[in-house]
């Protein structure tokens, strides 16, 4: 008990002791502007440089495909509501370009052939709450596919399909989807 007094005591000495050291600045701070790094204005196209290219084939980066935002819409049909995406700018500039990414790959449905690329593992994908919806890529095969494991972690090819209007589709689809190395 008397070890406890004596911590305490010390603890609020120490805190009453430092108190004149602490200055309190009431003056504002002053703003600070970025850096611009990428000189753009809205209404203008952007010219957006890619990560890679390998044999005219243009890495697609998880990075580029958070430039999206999302608002929650409800849709009649369904009685419910779900995330409507609006694409930004590097997004944009990819959609109908032959990509490749890497990620992990689900198994959504073996008997349907329908498998998507996961930024994470499945763990943490999108199906299981730890991502989101910008965090995975349907992979539609050009033709005849392996099976693929879950977890796999591969890099697919394909054209790159933007998806806003369609409900029962993922956002991202990489049409002609193959297995690819770099």
């Amino acid at each position: 008990m008397l070890k406890k007094i004596v911590f305490v005591v010390l603890g609020v000495a120490i805190a009453a002791g430092t108190y004149g050291f602490m200055r309190v600045n009431n003056e504002p701070a002053p703003a600070v502007k970025a850096k611009t790094m990428i000189e753009w204005t809205p209404g203008e196209s952007l010219s957006v440089v890619p990560h890679f290219v390998s044999d005219g084939i243009v890495e697609l980066t998880w990075q580029t495909l958070t430039d999206v935002t999302f608002k929650e819409m409800y849709v009649q049909d369904i009685d419910s509501y779900y995330w409507k995406p609006t694409f930004g700018p590097s997004v944009k500039a990819m959609e109908g370009k032959e990509v490749f990414i890497t990620g992990y790959v689900i198994p959504v449905d073996y008997d349907e052939n329908f498998y998507v690329v996961s930024r994470y593992p499945y763990a943490n994908c999108y199906f299981c709450g730890g991502g989101g919806p910008e965090s995975v890529v349907d992979l539609r095969f050009a033709g005849k596919n392996r099976t693929y494991k879950t977890d796999e972690r591969l890099t697919f090819r394909g054209k790159l399909k933007l998806n806003a209007a369609d409900i029962y589709q993922m956002n991202y689809i990489l049409e002609g989807a193959a297995e690819y190395k770099p």
